[in-house]
């Protein structure tokens, strides 16, 4: 059988003031979650343990994203989080703090 992706989703999140990425990475992913329903796996009888998760995170500094702690937020299949370099960290010089911006791609892949 050969892995096809059954859905893309995406999605964008920040944190204004701690300069999290992982705080911003979760809220990406949220983001891209509740933007879909899953309903064909119910329709069509899959197992949701057999859906294959992969999730890329794009943050400016993805060595700072706990891949392991966003992992919980994936409600069904075997889920792998790649962070890799992208989104966006706005400066603001006057108080010495940026904002970060990362952005999520959630695909849902099956074996068919």
């Amino acid at each position: 059988m050969t892995m096809k992706r059954a859905i893309l989703e995406m999605g964008m999140g920040n944190d204004l003031h701690g300069e999290d990425y992982t705080k911003a990475a979760e809220r990406a992913i949220k983001d891209a979650l509740h933007h879909s329903s899953l309903s064909f796996i119910r329709t069509l009888n899959i197992d949701k343990n057999q859906l294959f998760v992969n999730v890329t995170i794009g943050v400016q500094k993805p060595e700072s994203v706990n891949t392991k702690e966003l992992k919980k937020l994936l409600p069904v299949g075997v889920v792998s989080i790649n962070a890799i370099k992208g989104g966006l960290d706005v400066p603001d010089h006057e108080n010495n703090d940026h904002a970060v911006i990362a952005s999520a791609a959630i695909e849902v892949m099956l074996d068919v």
